[in-house]
């Protein structure tokens, strides 16, 4: 049996649910377990966890702001299946946003303070490059999972080597946003400007180091 199409109202009450899910009350936990669930904890120095903690609050951010464009996205898409696609990678990235905020907890750490503003920045954006039609809409799905993974990477080279639970996390993630790239890839996903590109990495600067510390 195929499911109702959502309504106008349907996905701006889905849109608004994501939101105070996201940003404002604990909703359970992940769906899935934290891959550091088996990962023992060690010794940071006091300057390696503010560090650890700064980094992986980016990541929490940039979770924030992935939920925003995912659900953006599919409030404008044109194909249903395109709208499931990415109501279906946000519940994916979720698990993320649940796996960074009890890594910040156990560095003594608190989320940015900034989440309300990045998902509003971000859900404005995904809403309206995905009006110009869903192959745009995928194209930025594809560019923003690539710099994501560009930017887990270097996470990954910057974080503590000792921060085994942290690495754990942020491995697990990368793996899976180089997916969800190829996938938007395979559903015919257009090719970005350089123009576009570039303001999407200025953007995303200005997130990473506003968020590392606020």
């Amino acid at each position: 049996m195929n499911k109702r199409q959502m309504s106008p109202i349907d996905q701006l009450l889905s849109g608004v649910d994501n939101a105070l899910r996201t940003v404002a009350v604990k909703n359970g936990g992940p769906a899935r377990a934290n891959p550091a669930r088996q990962v023992a904890d060690t010794e940071l120095s006091p300057a390696e966890r503010r560090h650890a903690a700064g980094l992986m609050r980016v990541n929490h951010a940039g979770e924030v702001a992935a939920q925003a464009l995912y659900q953006g996205h599919a409030a404008v898409a044109r194909d249903p299946a395109v709208a499931a696609h990415m109501r279906q990678a946000a519940d994916e990235e979720r698990d993320h946003l649940h796996w960074c905020e009890e890594r910040i907890g156990e560095l003594d750490a608190s989320v940015s303070r900034l989440s309300p503003l990045w998902y509003a920045g971000a859900f404005a954006i995904g809403a309206a490059s995905g009006v110009l039609g869903d192959r745009w809409s995928l194209g930025f799905v594809a560019e923003t999972e690539r710099q994501v993974a560009e930017h887990l990477g270097n996470h990954l080279e910057q974080l503590p080597a000792t921060d085994l639970r942290s690495r754990a996390i942020v491995q697990q993630m990368r793996d899976e946003e180089i997916e969800h790239g190829a996938e938007a890839e395979q559903r015919g996903a257009a090719d970005l400007p350089p123009a576009v590109r570039r303001m999407m990495q200025m953007t995303a600067k200005i997130m990473k180091r506003t968020a590392y510390r606020l």
